[in-house]
């Protein structure tokens, strides 16, 4: 597949939003259960702030995934059985909840309700993301429950380190708790990608020239892509990039999504200031982003089948 940019941007930026919040109402709950120090307001309503950054940014880029931007607001039209418009909803009204408890927060007013709640839409957002490529039967590499597994794992991952980074600015004590779940969450993910890497180089089977296209005849050419330029089908359904490409993004993903994050959480244990884990949840950001863009480029959809049969 053509991994759009404005979905590989949209689901690990707001995948990493959704995992602040988780993460800081856990210390949220900590705090409530006596099981952490108590923590100035400062960490939270900071969180809430870099919650609506991340997932602001992640929903102006996939504003620019729409033919016409300003007809978005009917992709929340089927909600009954499409998992793009329970995203399309849950997305507002998640960043709506976030806006109230950080506000509560700064109020002085904590609350574990608006906090819970929270936390049940950004679960919710995960499975709406990761159901629309999952539930797509077609593509048998995102065809697997380890699809909405994986944007939750990573998505915690990074937001737990980002989450660190904001503990050591207003809360030290309970960075160091931060900064394990972020590399417990890291390591989790390279167990569950790896899982889902392995399950798909081993898959058999599948669709065939004559099953994509339904013709039954043993031998199937397209004789002409068109004469002007490549189908509007090469263009989606092929991401054209070079092997070499392709390698390099796969590897800055492994390095920069997993092995640096690891090591360096392991080594330093989390104490490396607010800007030395700020930069570490830039880093795996970034390596999150080229892992997304894999995840993408390693789609095959029938439709290649037929384009690579073209003499």
């Amino acid at each position: 597949m053509r991994p759009p940019l404005s979905m590989v941007l949209f689901t690990t930026l707001a995948g990493a939003g959704q995992g602040v919040l988780l993460v800081l109402f856990g210390v949220q709950l900590a705090l409530q259960w006596g099981l952490a120090v108590p923590v100035t307001p400062a960490l939270f309503v900071s969180g809430a702030a870099l919650v609506l950054a991340l997932c602001g940014a992640g929903l102006v880029a996939a504003a620019f995934h729409l033919g016409h931007p300003l007809r978005g607001w009917r992709a929340a039209a089927r909600w009954r059985t499409s998992w793009l418009s329970r995203e399309v909803i849950v997305l507002p009204v998640f960043m709506a909840v976030v806006s109230l408890w950080g506000l509560a927060h700064w109020l002085g007013a904590p609350s574990l309700a608006l906090g819970a709640v929270a936390s049940a839409l950004a679960l919710a957002l995960y499975l709406c993301t990761g159901m629309i490529y999952a539930a797509v039967k077609t593509i048998r590499e995102w065809a697997t429950p380890l699809t909405p597994l994986n944007f939750t794992v990573l998505g915690l991952a990074s937001g737990a380190a980002f989450g660190a980074a904001l503990a050591a600015a207003t809360a030290p004590a309970v960075m160091p708790a931060l900064a394990w779940l972020a590399l417990a969450a890291t390591i989790v993910g390279v167990i569950t990608r790896s899982g889902q890497l392995w399950r798909n180089a081993t898959l058999e089977g599948g669709a065939t020239l004559q099953t994509a296209i339904g013709v039954r005849h043993p031998r199937i050419v397209r004789s002409s892509q068109g004469l002007m330029s490549r189908t509007f089908n090469d263009r989606e359904f092929s991401h054209g990039r070079t092997a070499s490409f392709v390698l390099g993004m796969r590897w800055t993903g492994v390095l920069l999504g997993f092995l640096v994050p690891i090591a360096v959480l392991s080594a330093t244990q989390g104490r490396i200031g607010t800007a030395g884990l700020a930069a570490i949840g830039l880093v795996q950001l970034t390596g999150l982003l080229a892992e997304r863009w894999i995840f993408f480029a390693d789609a095959r959809h029938p439709q290649n089948l037929y384009a690579a049969s073209t003499p």
